[in-house]
């Protein structure tokens, strides 16, 4: 989950290395480090605790002259945010200096050998652990740096992306990884590497994404890549989509505020050139070589994690309704530890905004190992989900910088609205005329997402009246469910306020002993099948002088007459009211948080990209 970033070649490392924390300090932002090879071959290493610019002022009357280094921005798994705990870590000797993201499992017994045999270390982490063995071998064996690396990762249990630099020798870096994700930046006799592609996009387009327990072995001007049972692997050089512009704030105060207002384009570029709304026709090419597999199938299961578990649960509706298919939506994070009932049948459907995500990687592979079709829905282009898929379809909602997501979150729900009709037109299930018509109100979709966002004064105002409430419930019914969790979600993650989704009809089940006038409770209560139930819950929560704010539909008055306060959004078919409440509900999060003097683009103890179990 933390932030790698490195460079070799001729240019002044420093300023790379600093400008790719920062593009990568979403991925973890407790503590951040960087390590330097100066034209002396003296090492120096300078970490601080705290966020990447502490980093920076604490280096600024340094000597920072060098044209290698290694960087890292740290989410703490082994070890308390410190100083001492922050990477690069150094060897026993002080000769080699490592970054590491992912988790050494074995690390303890590792430790207690290496300690036995008299190494010393600095830290609590599991990360310093595999540097010292990695040094420890190189000296035994007499070998070359790549070649201890290689033999170092088969004692290793867990996951791991490293990138070591050598003071001995200082045009030589080597990087490899096992579960968590690293990318290759080919330059003109230069390299770059990061977790992701952000820090590399300013210098080239070419990258090589480095697999699963691959060694890169980096010297001026040449790269070489082995397995870790020492076969010669040949990289596959790809070109970038990425433009910078799309990883820059672009005038707003915040990423988040810039992609909750980017969901109108995002949701199109989601469905550009996969509906045909006068021909009643959706196209999801990546899915055309699994197309009667799909049409055969009598369940999907859908493994995902956090937000995407929410978009999961709108899928479900939506394919069971549409498609008349079972839908299983299960959080990946405990898929694997329960022996699920998973065959040669069944679909397994994982859902991630990164692609990285390591719960969700480990479910895929249990699935394939049963048997099943692994399909993948993801927004990265390269990263390890759509490479462990059989077949599966992109999101195209660009980079989210921001750590909780939004405009991931309508892409996928978006995706998962166009599989469910692309399932029904395969089996049948929908009437033609009728596939027309919901095809033809989803192309006007991001026309009404766009009036959805004129909701951000009135939310600015609600978060004034609710910024130091303690705990909010949200209610929903139907689709509207899942966007209640997803709401709460956003609320807890950004502002710290506790939040927790309901069924509303769940409230009067445990729930409504918690609501009295200190309560906010949030209803999603717009007009469709399960109007007048949602009101029966309103009037339940007013009779014990809860707050309540309401989504509602345009015109409304019903509910007006009983709500404290009242957002709306434009009347939609059921099917698309997820892609509509979603808006008000980002926006008040968002404003809720920034009252509160929060961060957040960065909240606290959270990772964007989640690639340890």
């Amino acid at each position: 989950m933390c932030g790698i970033v490195g460079y070799l070649g001729n240019r002044d490392a420093f300023p790379i290395l600093i400008k790719g924390l920062k593009r990568l300090e979403y991925r973890g932002y407790d503590s951040a480090g960087i390590g330097l090879i100066a034209p002396s071959g003296s090492l120096n290493i300078y970490k601080k605790t705290g966020k990447v610019n502490q980093l920076e002022a604490y280096v600024a009357n340094q000597n920072t002259a060098a044209h290698i280094g290694i960087g890292h921005s740290r989410w703490a798994t082994h070890g308390i945010p410190s100083d001492s705990n922050a990477h690069p870590h150094t060897s026993e000797s002080g000769r080699l200096a490592m970054v590491h993201n992912g988790i050494i499992e074995n690390y303890a017994a590792l430790k207690s050998e290496l300690l036995a045999r008299g190494h010393h270390f600095a830290s609590e982490t599991d990360s310093e652990v595999l540097i010292h063995l990695i040094e420890e071998i190189q000296q035994n064996e007499g070998c070359s740096l790549a070649e201890a690396v290689r033999l170092s990762l088969s004692q290793i249990i867990g996951a791991y992306a490293i990138v070591l630099i050598n003071k001995a020798n200082p045009t030589e870096m080597v990087a490899a990884r096992k579960g968590s994700p690293l990318v290759i930046g080919v330059g003109e006799n230069e390299f770059f590497i990061g977790s992701d592609a952000s820090p590399l996009i300013e210098y080239t387009k070419n990258v090589i994404y480095l697999n699963d327990l691959e060694v890169a072995h980096i010297t001026q001007g040449q790269l070489n890549i082995k397995s870790i049972d020492n076969n010669v692997r040949t990289p596959k050089i790809q070109e970038l989509e990425l433009k910078l512009e799309a990883i820059e704030k672009g005038g707003y105060d915040y990423f988040m505020s810039k992609e909750i207002h980017e969901q109108p384009r995002s949701i199109k570029d989601c469905m550009r050139g996969r509906i045909y709304p006068e021909q009643g026709l959706v196209t999801l090419g990546g899915l055309k070589e699994y197309s009667e597999k799909l049409k055969q199938a009598e369940r999907l299961v859908f493994v995902a994690c956090g937000t995407s578990w929410h978009a999961a649960l709108v899928g479900e509706y939506l394919i069971e309704d549409f498609a008349r298919t079972s839908v299983e939506v299960e959080y990946a994070s405990e898929f694997r530890y329960r022996n699920p009932i998973i065959g040669e049948k069944d679909i397994v459907i994982a859902i991630s905004q990164s692609g990285e995500t390591a719960d969700t990687l480990a479910a895929m592979t249990l699935a394939k190992e049963r048997g099943a079709t692994v399909l993948g829905i993801c927004n990265v282009v390269g990263s390890s989900i759509p490479r462990l898929s059989d077949a599966g379809i992109y999101t195209h909602a660009g980079p989210e910088i921001g750590v909780a997501s939004t405009k991931a979150f309508t892409a996928q729900v978006t995706v998962l609205t166009l599989f469910a009709l692309y399932l029904s037109q395969l089996k049948g299930t929908l009437k033609q005329g009728k596939l027309i018509e919901l095809l033809t109100e989803l192309d006007h979709i991001p026309e009404l997402v766009e009036r959805c966002l004129q909701l951000d004064a009135g939310t600015r105002f609600i978060a004034e009246e609710i910024k130091n409430s303690r705990n909010c419930i949200f209610l929903g019914r139907g689709t509207g469910f899942p966007i209640a969790l997803e709401g709460a979600l956003k609320l807890k993650e950004i502002s710290y306020i506790h939040a927790e989704g309901y069924p509303a009809a769940e409230m009067k089940h445990g729930p409504i002993a918690l609501i009295d006038e200190d309560m906010p409770v949030v209803v999603i209560a717009t007009k469709n099948s399960s109007y007048d139930k949602v009101i029966s819950n309103i009037q339940e929560v007013k009779a014990r002088k809860g707050k309540v704010i309401a989504i509602v539909t345009e015109g409304d008055e019903e509910v007006r007459k009983l709500a404290d306060f009242v957002l709306e959004i434009p009347n939609a078919d059921d099917t698309f009211l997820p892609l509509l409440a979603s808006i008000p509900l980002q926006l008040l999060s968002y404003h809720t948080a920034l009252l509160r003097g929060c961060n957040v683009d960065q909240p606290r103890n959270l990772a964007k990209s989640v690639t340890v179990e």
